[in-house]
């Protein structure tokens, strides 16, 4: 952060007593903590959990997982669900916290998140958010997440804490 957000000065770092250096504006003559966006990314498995979903989206031919940002006033849980609800059409029956990573291009803190989801049913995925959803296998899941992304990152991970689990037993 260089500026502040409410007058747009340039901010100057300023040693806080607890904080140790923080970007301080001398025109409002307050430090200014960082702030950032929070979303969940979440890595949908089908009831049996034999398949991920993966979604293109905004016109581009690239397969990424469904995510969405925390809205004002609401727990990360309750966006879990109802990001899934809203893109996808379908309720998420378990989840579980796996990671976070800080997405710079957006100022966005990441969290991933898998889900366990009611069906496999796609007939209610929203038409306007989303250009395609598809299940796939783990390894076809593997082969078609966009390369070298966030989304990719986040599937590698997840396959890997869901390998080192008993299988079935990973929402428990």
């Amino acid at each position: 952060m260089k500026f502040c957000s409410a007058c747009g000065n340039a901010l100057i770092m300023k040693k806080h007593e607890h904080e140790g250096c923080i970007p301080y504006c001398t025109t409002c003559q307050k430090y200014i903590f960082p702030q950032f966006n929070t979303a969940v990314s979440l890595v949908a498995l089908s009831p049996d959990e034999k398949q991920i979903l993966l979604i293109q989206q905004y016109g581009k031919q690239r397969n990424v997982l469904v995510a969405g940002y925390v809205n004002q006033k609401e727990s990360v849980e309750d966006a879990v669900c109802r990001e899934m609800q809203e893109e996808i059409g379908r309720r998420v029956v378990a989840y579980r916290y796996l990671k976070s990573e800080y997405f710079e291009k957006t100022n966005t803190l990441m969290l991933s998140f898998a889900v366990l989801l009611d069906s496999t049913s796609l007939a209610d995925v929203s038409d306007w958010e989303i250009d395609e959803a598809k299940w796939y296998s783990f390894d076809e899941a593997l082969k078609a997440i966009a390369p070298a992304s966030l989304a990719q990152r986040f599937l590698l991970n997840f396959i890997h804490c869901y390998e080192k689990e008993a299988k079935g037993n990973f929402f428990k």
